[in-house]
């Protein structure tokens, strides 16, 4: 089978499984809105951001490498090396729980936060927090081992499971309010479960990785070069909307923010269609790059390009037509988000085509080189939500955040060209096979 077919038959699985995931979250985000009323879901998408935002941090950046370091010790044969790293990345993630359940409530109280929602429901929100950090870690480095279905399925499929039973079971009990309390509760305690059951599949691949080399002593230290900015970089695009979420939370409405919430969702399940390629194509670049193969190297990266931007294309079609009776299912105030989701969407197809500029400078030895371009994107998002948002509204938060998108994507293919010396666009596959042809003739 050759490597595009199947990128396209293994990444469609997995966004099959997170489309039936999303499903079944987004017909719980539905539900809520409808039985428990927007502001009640305004809340919970406030809630999951700042989980997502403290997951993403509290292994301090090594399941943003999982992948990478992963997939190079299992094709080295550094079962061990790989032990030390696993024993480094839940320590972090052990440590940092600590951390924020100690100073997490006398942190808000400073801030000005003590009454507000996340400090009413603190305690499932650190449980949602620790679940998610452990999962991180686990399906990266699951990815990196070849198990991508195994690496994603606990959040595609799982966690959506544990939502809608406890939203099912929270409904009995009366008052929107306490049925929310139960919800989180319930999640919280669930993910942690599910999280704990995906470490174990972690434990049990490690004996697959043949033990031909010992540890080396160094490591760390070119652990650290990496994690510290990719926790960077995942938190500016990984997690852009949750972040985006946040800061809109001063400037629309509880029910403004809702709409504008299940529109980043949506962008976020079609988006997942994209990075799946990349995610299953990673351990074959590796393997292309460690063997010294540029022309391997290349012609993988350009593959996974045109299968990522033909999918990106193809969802934005279909969102362009379906959102709206998507959207219909929360209520008819949420028709309004139909066309600032549209906008969206065309964000994805701007960085499909822009090729996985990051990615590849981390391949190279330059991690750090990505920060200036997504500090420029995350800034141009704020300067955008300032004087778009108070004018346009929805629109004007989607405007600035296509804006920002296409900020750091060029800046990012830009960088890659000029400092690792590869066009990462979409192009270059075209160009190559312009090449080709002409060579033929």
């Amino acid at each position: 089978m050759s490597l595009q077919r199947r990128l396209a038959s293994q990444s469609t699985i997995i966004f099959g499984a997170r489309l039936a995931g999303a499903g079944l979250i987004f017909l719980v985000q539905a539900f809520i809105a409808r039985l428990w009323g927007p502001e009640l879901l305004g809340e919970y998408l406030i809630v999951i951001a700042t989980v997502n935002l403290i997951a993403v941090v509290m292994p301090l950046g090594f399941q943003t490498i999982g992948t990478y370091f992963a997939a190079e010790y299992r094709a080295r044969g550094e079962r061990q090396q790989l032990v030390v790293f696993l024993i480094r990345s839940y320590g972090h993630v052990l440590a940092a729980l600590l951390v924020l359940l100690v100073g997490g409530m006398p942190l808000l109280d400073v801030i000005g936060q003590g009454d507000s929602v996340l400090a009413r429901h603190f305690v499932p929100l650190a449980l949602l927090a620790f679940g998610t950090a452990m999962v991180y870690v686990n399906g990266a480095v699951l990815v990196g081992l070849k198990r991508p279905f195994a690496g994603f399925f606990a959040d595609t499929l799982f966690r959506p499971m544990i939502v809608i039973a406890a939203f099912a079971i929270g409904l009995g009990f009366g008052p929107p309010a306490e049925g929310f309390s139960f919800m989180l509760w319930a999640v919280g305690f669930g993910y942690v479960a599910i999280s704990l059951v995906h470490f174990g599949f972690v434990v049990t691949s490690l004996g697959r990785i043949p033990d031909t080399a010992g540890t080396r002593s160094v490591e760390p230290r070119r652990w650290w070069r990496f994690a510290l900015p990719w926790v960077l970089i995942a938190l500016a695009t990984d997690f852009f909307f949750d972040i985006d979420l946040l800061l809109l939370s001063h400037s629309l409405s509880r029910e403004e923010l809702a709409i504008f919430g299940v529109c980043t969702r949506i962008f976020s399940l079609v988006s997942f269609g994209v990075a799946a390629v990349y995610a299953v194509t990673l351990p074959d670049m590796f393997e292309s790059e460690a063997k010294a193969d540029r022309a391997a190297f290349n012609r993988k990266i350009g593959d996974a390009n045109l299968v990522a931007g033909a999918l990106s294309v193809l969802l934005f079609g279909l969102m362009a037509v379906g959102a709206p009776f998507a959207l219909m299912l929360f209520g008819p105030s949420f028709a309004s988000g139909a066309a600032p989701l549209s906008v969206l969407c065309l964000a994805l197809v701007v960085r499909s085509v822009m090729g996985p500029a990051s990615l590849v400078l981390s391949i190279h030895d330059r991690p750090y080189a990505s920060l200036p371009s997504v500090g420029l994107g995350v800034v141009t998002l704020v300067l955008g939500n300032w004087l778009l948002v108070p004018r346009l509204g929805l629109m004007g938060a989607g405007l600035a955040a296509l804006i920002a998108i296409t900020v750091w994507s060029v800046g990012l293919w830009w960088t890659a060209l000029r400092t690792a010396g590869m066009d990462v666009s979409i192009m270059a596959w075209f160009k190559a096979r312009r090449a080709a042809q002409l060579a033929a003739d």
